[in-house]
Formats: C-alpha cells, sequence, structure tokens
C-alpha cells in the first residue's frame, strides 16, 4: 500500500514492504539537503562517501535499497526506497540542520506501526482522519474502509491461489469491474473526467451506491474462490468475471427500481467546494 505521509509541511511517499515502512529516498534528500535536484545530490553523495555507496550495492549488514513502483505525474514509476534502517544510515552521511528532527519523524512512524500491528483498529482510525481532513462525510468513510477490508480479503484469496504480480491483480480486477459497470477501472477513471495520469484512487470518487456494489461484486468473487479453489490463472479470471457478473446483476435490478443508473460522471475534484459526492 502506498501512502504519502508529511514531514512539516513537504511529502514523503512511502511503501509497506515486509511489514515495514519503505520511504522514497529522493523524498528523503530532498528534505535533508533542500536540493531542487535530489537525485543528483545522491549521486555526487555516493561517489564521496564509498562505503555508503557499498552499502547501495549490498554490502554491509544493511539490507540495500530497493524499486518500488508509485503513481506520479509521469505514470507509474520505479522509485527507489529504504527501510528505517537505512535511511538512518542515509543521514549519516548528509550534514543537515535536519538530520535530528528526521530521526524523530522515524521513530514515530515506526511507533505508530507497531501500535497499529497490536491494535488494528488504530490504522482504521487513522484512515478516518485522512479522508475526514479531505471533507468526506462520515457515512461514505465508513463504506470506504470496508472496502478496503474487502478488497484485502479479495487480494489474499489470489495470493493463497498462486496470483503474485501486480499486472495480474489489475486484471482480474479489471474483469471484476466490467461485469459489475461495463468499464474497467481506467475507463471508468475516464468516464469520472479524472486526469488520466491523476494519481487519483477511482474508489475514492465514487458515490455510496458504486462503492456498494464495487464491494458486492468482489466479495462475491473471495467467496467464489475460497469454495472453487482455482489452481489457475485463467480459472481465477473466470470466477472474478462471475463474481462481477452476480454485483452486475444486482446493480441492473437496482437501476431498474430506481430508474436511473447509479454509475456518476461525477467524481471527488468537482464536489471539493461542498464536499460532498452524490
Amino acid at each position: 500500500m502506498n501512502e504519502i505521509t508529511l514531514f512539516g509541511e513537504k511529502q514523503v511517499r512511502r511503501v509497506r514492504f515486509h511489514d515495514e515502512w519503505w520511504f522514497v529516498i529522493k523524498d528523503v534528500v530532498s528534505i535533508l539537503t533542500e536540493s531542487v535536484n535530489p537525485s543528483d545530490y545522491l549521486k555526487k553523495l555516493r561517489k564521496r562517501d564509498e562505503s555508503l555507496s557499498d552499502v547501495f550495492k549490498g554490502g554491509g549488514q544493511i539490507v540495500p535499497p530497493l524499486g518500488m513502483e508509485f503513481d506520479t505525474a509521469g505514470g507509474r514509476q520505479m522509485l527507489q526506497c529504504w527501510n528505517t534502517t537505512g535511511i538512518l544510515r542515509l543521514i549519516q552521511s548528509i550534514p543537515s540542520k535536519n538530520a535530528e528532527p528526521f530521526k524523530r519523524w522515524l521513530a514515530k512512524v515506526g511507533k505508530e506501526r507497531i501500535d497499529e500491528i497490536e491494535n488494528p483498529e488504530l490504522a482504521q482510525e487513522r484512515m478516518k482522519e485522512i479522508y475526514s481532513a479531505k471533507g468526506y462525510p462520515k457515512d461514505w468513510i465508513d463504506k470506504r474502509l470496508r472496502g478496503i477490508a474487502i478488497r484485502q480479503n479479495l487480494t489474499d484469496e489470489w495470493e493463497k491461489r498462486g496470483i503474485e504480480t501486480r499486472k495480474d491483480f489489475a486484471i482480474l480486477t479489471a474483469e471484476i469491474s466490467k461485469a459489475t459497470f461495463g468499464m474497467t477501472p481506467s475507463e471508468y477513471k475516464q468516464h469520472k473526467n479524472l486526469p488520466k495520469q491523476s494519481k487519483a484512487n477511482l474508489r475514492d470518487h465514487m458515490n455510496d451506491l458504486e462503492l456498494i456494489f464495487t464491494m458486492l461484486g468482489e466479495r462475491v468473487t473471495t467467496e467464489l474462490s475460497e469454495d472453487e479453489k482455482p489452481d489457475s490463472f485463467k480459472k481465477s479470471e473466470e470466477i472474478a468475471k462471475k463474481g462481477g457478473k452476480a454485483a452486475g446483476d444486482a446493480r441492473k435490478s437496482t437501476e431498474k427500481q430506481l430508474n436511473r443508473t447509479i454509475i456518476s460522471k461525477k467524481n471527488y475534484l468537482e464536489n471539493s467546494k461542498n464536499k460532498k459526492l452524490k
């Protein structure tokens, strides 16, 4: 799960990997050095500090940086990330007035993660606060968090069936979406007029009913997969289509009763002034 967190007013991108936070290195370098070109600064730093360069190559006892995928203004990109231990090693090589404050910030972030592992409800509360600060109403937030839990159950089930790559996850998700709404997620983003290279999560721009039928398609897919125990990607793909169809049939029945479509072109960007999705 990729996230943006804040050090003061500056953004630090991070991702969960092996149950720990990995931070985008150039974001950290930018904060510590206030450089307009953190990538170039890092290259020069590695030339000056041979021991740091060795760590980057996998030498010593510290796990080297890893490339992680992030949504950026230029699309999906691999960015170098490092865990807390690695970032602390990096700080040693950068003279900065922000070094000590950043160390304290890292400790706080680590403690929050430990607390969330011991009490998962804290993670939900943190997400509620984030969505609330963006202006989403409480009833929408409750549905959104429930949808996240259902999505996690589905991805856990797919992993049990041997689905591993992000590309395969995306294909299966697209099959559920097509059967539920008649559109893939990328087509749905276009339908809602979201910027083509937007980092926005489509589900953050769905209304209540769109979220509900998204959850239904994914929950039914999970149930079918648990029952049928597919042993190939092709079988999982067929199950995804069936799960999506169940939600799609329910959507069409609902639309017939309401005498209108539940698929909205509205997005949160359009509603940011009144802080409400309808």
